[in-house]
């Protein structure tokens, strides 16, 4: 299974609002942080916005804004909403033509995988990850550097 770019970018916006939580920020400032083209993030907000993951707001003072608090948005609830198709294999969808359904132990043990995936994700907001985030970037400030000579 691989996360599309929607999701990978989704996930992306929303941790950048939440470092950012005491202004509006703009859908151009985020491109540019992350250098993803401007049209393709405005149908990502566009999506967080109808979710209520995000508020946006247009006109002079606009921008977006985290729609609930980093600590209640996690890892799982921005993937479930973004993917569009999280079935690892065919017989997981309704109308599957798989021949071997009826007698495939497989199934079962995929379906264990996936739903074990979602659970472990559930279990981290973004919240969560900034805090992982901004440990790891004090740990690298604190290393001594000793110069080559």
């Amino acid at each position: 299974m691989q996360l599309t770019k929607f999701t990978d970018y989704a996930l992306r916006v929303l941790l950048f609002l939440a470092q950012n939580q005491d202004k509006r920020i703009t859908i151009d400032e985020i491109s540019n942080h992350y250098h993803v083209s401007r049209n393709h993030l405005m149908k990502i907000v566009h999506s967080l916005s109808v979710a209520g993951f995000i508020h946006s707001s247009r006109g002079r003072n606009g921008g977006l804004s985290l729609g609930m608090a980093a600590s209640s948005i996690t890892v799982a609830d921005v993937i479930l909403h973004t993917e569009k198709n999280m079935d690892l294999v065919e017989c997981f969808e309704s109308g599957s033509t798989c021949m071997l359904e009826s007698d495939c132990a497989l199934r079962h043990v995929l379906h264990r995988a996936q739903d074990s995936f979602i659970e472990v994700l559930s279990l981290f907001s973004l919240a969560d990850i900034l805090e992982r985030q901004n440990r790891l970037a004090a740990k690298s400030t604190n290393i001594i550097k000793i110069p080559l000579q």
